[in-house]
């Protein structure tokens, strides 16, 4: 099956060098390890020249030509159709690329394009990572031991392997769940044993914290070290020795299209995360939606994703949506968002589709952007979080680009977005992409007329979409409280206008969205929860003017620190504790100590009377 686009030849990688630069600080961490096309070259940066609502129904007439040629969105929607086989596996995706590459049929352009903060760049074509993820493939099953349906967790940050690790585990038939590399001990325990993972594949920092937990997870059988520094670790098996003896000869597994094939925590109000599964079709094929339609690419781009590795947003723009397409994935592997930093590396690589959080524009638009060169910069999208108008406003005016929404969950593939064919109205999210029929709907299923406001739902019947997960695992009650009729209730409040956009008003069930993390009131209010000075607390999203939302915690304090003086020295001893005892991004930037929270009369808390409550001080 066919899933490629008509290649364009490009001339946007010619005369920038097949780079693997040698850092004055750092030493080469891939050195005679992996085959690698490069050369010496220049680095210089070429320096040239709140809850949603509808904002405005006048639509900027921005619509752009489309690169895959989707350019009427009625008949590309209503004639969208993806043919499922019985067996497919998205690692026979890449290796025809591969194929294409050897007969010329895509160009020599690099699928995955990797630099760090210390010099370092690799570059990858598809024929690298098919031989390089074959011989991950092996490793795991020979050295480690997996069986096609075993799980894995990996919790790497943006390094190579995070993208290898991945094709191997897809090669190989093996279910990946993956992690953001903030997770602390207590994450990383509860991830464990919830998946019933039978491998983990972490790197130095990940594998400290596991160590202090494994001992509690019975189905753990294998640690698997992916070290920056060569270092190796007392039960732990290492990663580059086993990589080097690995044959790189591998049979693609034969994956029925509709078995596991990732696992995805995502968060709630009432419990710990859930388990998303996905199959292969539903990801592997899926995000054609993803790669064809919003972020529109061809084998001649190269997109640059701002995402952490542990989000579902990485498989959507720096894996499966990009090489679906044949197009090049670019990679920053930098521990912070700087935005002039960001600005130097859109300016110096040939970056043609920029992918970046809300924030990041925010903080990006600052800065005069005519001191940058941005023309190579043909597509701006952004999501997770919404998108202030005046940051869109002073984005178009800096770069002459206009920024396209898209949303989607852990749960689905890009299931709405503002596709390039679409006049942008700002504040909306756009209309549903091909294959899912999104709509408005009350609490007994009716959809509900235009400007009415309600819960978003995706149609299941009588088509249910290829990028629907399947089941939130060994959880039967959520994964039947997610359907509600012929929809699946995606959990969130919107409304649809006159003319069919969508307009996200706010979260169903409190998840707070800052900075494009989604984090769960739960995991926050446990972590407060052991220290002493708290009794009781709920956390709540507080507006926030760059990160769109911030997390905000009531406390009640313990009986014994009532009547402590040092406030500002408590509330930053909170804050640190939090950071410690769960991913760092999850904690509370501010904190009200109150004498009591409302609650309902069977005494749960009323989270949204203090939601309510810090929405209304800036409305």
């Amino acid at each position: 099956m066919s899933l490629c686009v008509t290649i364009l030849k490009s001339p946007l990688f010619n005369g920038v060098g097949q780079v693997f630069a040698k850092s004055a600080t750092r030493p080469r961490r891939f050195s005679n390890f992996y085959h690698l096309r490069h050369s010496k070259t220049s680095a210089s940066v070429l320096q040239t020249n709140t809850s949603r609502c509808i904002h405005t129904t006048t639509a900027y007439q921005t619509r752009e030509a489309s690169r895959t040629g989707f350019d009427d969105y009625e008949a590309g929607w209503k004639n969208f159709h993806l043919e499922v086989p019985e067996y497919f596996n998205f690692a026979n995706v890449v290796d025809d690329w591969a194929k294409k590459e050897k007969t010329k049929e895509r160009a020599d352009n690099p699928a995955l394009w990797w630099i760090d903060d210390h010099g370092n760049q690799l570059q990858w074509n598809f024929q690298q990572l098919a031989e390089y993820s074959k011989k991950v493939a092996n490793l795991l099953q020979t050295s480690c031991g997996l069986r096609h349906g075993d799980r894995a967790v990996v919790i790497l940050p943006r390094v190579p392997e995070w993208w290898l690790v991945n094709i191997a585990c897809v090669r190989a038939g093996v279910v990946l769940s993956p992690g953001t590399p903030q997770l602390m001990s207590k994450d990383i325990l509860h991830r464990l044993r919830m998946s019933g993972a039978k491998c983990i594949i972490a790197d130095d920092v990940i594998a400290e914290r596991v160590d202090q937990v494994s001992a509690q997870c019975p189905d753990l059988k294998v640690k698997l070290l992916v070290s920056e520094t060569g270092q190796t670790r007392d039960g732990w098996l290492d990663y580059r020795q086993l990589y080097r003896e690995a044959s790189q000869h591998h049979e693609v597994a034969r994956t029925r299209s509709d078995e596991p094939m990732q696992l995805f925590f995502t968060s709630g109000t009432t419990g710990a995360p859930k388990m998303a599964e996905h199959t292969h079709a539903s990801y592997g094929l899926g995000h054609v939606t993803t790669g064809r339609y919003w972020l529109d690419l061809t084998s001649s781009d190269m997109i640059w994703n701002m995402s952490d590795t542990g989000w579902a947003k990485s498989a959507y723009s720096n894996l499966f949506g990009p090489w679906v397409q044949g197009a090049c994935a670019f990679i920053h592997h930098t521990p912070k968002f700087d935005a002039v930093e960001t600005l130097k590396v859109v300016s110096t690589y040939p970056i043609t589709t920029l992918c970046l959080p809300p924030a990041a524009y925010h903080m990006a638009v600052q800065h005069d952007l005519s001191k940058y060169d941005l023309s190579r910069v043909e597509h701006s999208l952004t999501g997770g979080d919404a998108l202030n108008p005046e940051v869109m406003s002073e984005w178009k005016a800096g770069t002459g680009l206009t920024i396209r929404e898209g949303y989607g969950q852990s749960e689905t593939c890009l299931a709405c977005g503002m596709f390039r064919c679409l006049d942008v109205r700002p504040g909306s999210m756009g209309k549903p992409a091909p294959g899912y029929d999104l709509r408005v709907i009350d609490d007994k299923c009716r959809e509900l007329e235009p400007g009415k406001e309600g819960d978003l739902a995706i149609k299941v019947k009588p088509h249910r979409p290829v990028g629907l997960f399947t089941r939130y695992l060994d959880d039967p009650v959520r994964t039947v409280n997610a359907f509600r009729g012929d929809y699946y209730v995606m959990g969130d409040r919107a409304l649809r206008d006159e003319d069919g956009y969508l307009w996200f008003v706010g979260r169903a069930d409190d998840v707070i969205l800052s900075a494009g993390y989604r984090i769960g009131p739960f995991e926050v209010e446990s972590a407060l929860i052991e220290h002493s000075a708290v009794a009781e607390s709920a956390v709540v999203s507080s507006p926030d003017p760059i990160r769109g939302q911030v997390v905000k915690a009531f406390i009640i304090l313990s009986p014994s620190y009532q009547d402590i003086s040092q406030r500002e020295k408590l509330v930053k001893d909170i804050q640190e504790h939090v950071k410690k005892t769960t991913a760092p991004y999850k904690y509370p930037r501010q904190i009200e100590f109150v004498e009591e929270l409302p609650k309902t009369v069977s005494g749960k808390i009323r989270r949204v009377e203090l939601r309510t409550k810090e929405w209304d001080k800036t409305s």
